[in-house]
């Protein structure tokens, strides 16, 4: 005879050893926790996130598996010195190392921002939106928009929750937009200011993708951004 009086298999609410990991990473890349540096303590954490030991040493368990922290047992878990962040060199100002760029980026952050639909939280939206908030005053106002450019790509990478794409996308820095590497003969007559309108309706429609979490949308938005940003460039 069936069982009917089994108790109910409880399931652990998803993301929240991902919105530990999250947060622990922004501080570690962001040098709000410097190399060496000790982490809270797992009671910490707890109170801190209102969850369980369990969820936070999942947390910590994949912030290790970044290569992110160290945990000495009986000790605590240190932030690491990511040595590998000066890595990548891009000395070249020409078309050809713009085309390079954008192709590597493809690869990429198509993958980034399906992942960021699937993980993002609240807070990272609402940082996304300042981004391009600032994307648009910079515009209208004849600024340099390419910090919040910058910004709003490496919040969709930190949204993965994988600090290696993080990693990758604060080491391409400013060479990851393209317009701050190719010099006046090869822009041509571009017109900056209209392409920076164009480039503002493909990041919202990035963000509307991952707000709806939706990650072959987000993939698709992303992946037209950055084929359009080619064109734009005239980069061939």
């Amino acid at each position: 005879m069936q069982d009917t009086h089994r108790a109910p298999i409880r399931k652990r609410m998803p993301g929240l050893a991902h919105d530990i990991v999250a947060d622990l990473t922004q501080q570690i890349l962001l040098g709000q926790i410097a190399p060496g540096d000790k982490l809270p303590s797992e009671s910490t954490i707890v109170r801190n996130y209102g969850v369980s030991r369990t969820v936070v040493r999942e947390a910590i368990s994949k912030l290790q598996a970044s290569g992110l922290v160290e945990t000495r047992h009986g000790v605590g878990t240190f932030a690491l010195e990511r040595s590998e962040r000066n890595g990548i060199h891009l000395s070249s100002d020409t078309a050809a190392s713009v085309r390079g760029i954008i192709e590597l980026r493809m690869g990429l952050e198509t993958q980034a921002a399906a992942l960021a639909a699937k993980r993002r939280t609240e807070t990272q939206l609402l940082q996304m939106r300042q981004a391009l908030d600032d994307y648009q005053h910079s515009l209208a106002h004849n600024d340099s928009s390419v910090e919040a450019d910058l910004q709003f790509h490496r919040l969709i990478a930190q949204a993965t929750g994988n600090a290696y794409f993080t990693d990758i996308i604060s080491q391409l820095g400013r060479s990851a937009i393209p317009r701050t590497r190719i010099n006046d003969d090869e822009r041509g007559d571009a017109d900056l200011l209209k392409l920076g309108q164009m480039a503002i309706l493909e990041h919202e429609a990035i963000l509307k993708a991952i707000r709806r979490q939706d990650p072959d949308a987000a993939r698709a938005a992303m992946l037209l951004h950055l084929s359009n940003s080619l064109e734009r460039m005239a980069v061939e």
